[in-house]
Parts: structure tokens; sequence; C-alpha cells
């Protein structure tokens, strides 16, 4: 297949500025501008990146994703890393990410598609949650849903950081992902 610059960003989503950059070598390509490409081409962004499938018993499939393989990305200060969790061929729908806060690391997000809605469960340490003028501290144990279709952002509280899974449910999903009122703190 031989495509321009300009015929792969539109079949993509991916800009030309973008592309240049990663063919060049001066960009790493994101997990999400890996999952457009790889549509766009169709291929399966899974073959390319999972580990070993092993079959057990009774002739069912177990996709088994080693760490070493499991895709990481950093928030853009650094301060955040995010493990991708979830298939690539579910990104559309669902995903979710172990995350891991240095101290008064903060992960800021722009609003993800309409009706998105982000659940996180702190699993060590205290998340600030922002989302659409709110404000909550989710502690260990704690899971906050919240709008993801606004800008939105997570901060550690305090010196040790924190950690946390996080699960993002595109409006897609249906009704059973509302997000229900609770008191904040």
């Amino acid at each position: 297949m031989n495509l321009t610059l300009a015929q792969l960003a539109s079949m993509s989503g991916v800009s030309r500025s973008m592309l240049s950059e990663i063919e060049r070598g001066n960009a790493n390509p994101t997990y999400g501008t890996l999952w457009h490409l790889t549509r766009a081409l169709e291929i399966d962004l899974n073959s390319l990146i999972s580990g070993a499938s092993e079959e057990r018993g009774g002739g069912s499939i177990i996709d088994l994703q080693p760490g070493n393989l499991t895709p990481t990305i950093r928030s853009a200060d650094g301060s955040c890393t995010l493990q991708i969790l979830s298939p690539a061929n579910m990104v559309s729908l669902i995903e979710w990410y172990l995350l891991s806060f240095e101290a008064e690391g903060e992960l800021a997000s722009d609003p993800h598609g309409a009706g998105t809605i982000e659940h996180l469960h702190c699993t060590k340490g205290e998340i600030v949650v922002r989302s659409a003028g709110n404000t909550m501290i989710v502690r260990t144990g704690e899971t906050a849903r919240y709008a993801a279709d606004v800008p939105h952002a997570l901060k550690s509280v305090g010196p040790v950081g924190a950690s946390a899974f996080l699960v993002v449910a595109s409006g897609e999903i249906g009704p059973g992902t509302q997000r229900t009122s609770v008191s904040s703190r």
C-alpha cells in the first residue's frame, strides 16, 4: 500500500504533522494514535502489541499480556504513569488503566466524547478529582464516577503519591454508566 502522508492523515484522522514527526523518529505515537492508524490500515493493533496466547484445557484460549509488553504512557509533565490494560479493539467503547502518581502528580485531560464517564478506584493514597467545576477527594478503597466529556483532572494528595484503577466508558455504552449524584466532601 503506497500512501502519502496526506492520504494516511485523511484515512486515520491523525494530522500530517504528527505522522511526519513519527516517521522521522521525533515523536512516539500514543496508544490512541496507533489505534487510529491501525484501523485506517485495517491492521489488528492487538496483533502488534499483544503478548503470548496460552491454551489451557477444554480448548479455551487465554490471552496473556506480559508486564514488559503492557503499553505504558506518561502524563505531559511525567508525574503520572498510565499502564494500558484494555485491549486495543475496545478503545472506542471502554478503556482501563492502572495509574501511578508521584507525590503531587497530576493528570489533566481534555474532554472525551459526549457522555463519557470515568470510574476511578483509588488503591493507594488520596486523589483529588476535578470535573465540571466539582472537586472531591477520593481515598484508598473509594470509587468516584464523574463526567469526562468536560475538562477534568486527577491529582495525588500528599508526599507519598497515589495509585488507582481508571475505567473510561464511552457515552456509546449506554445508560448503565450514568453517574449518580453524591455528596461532596
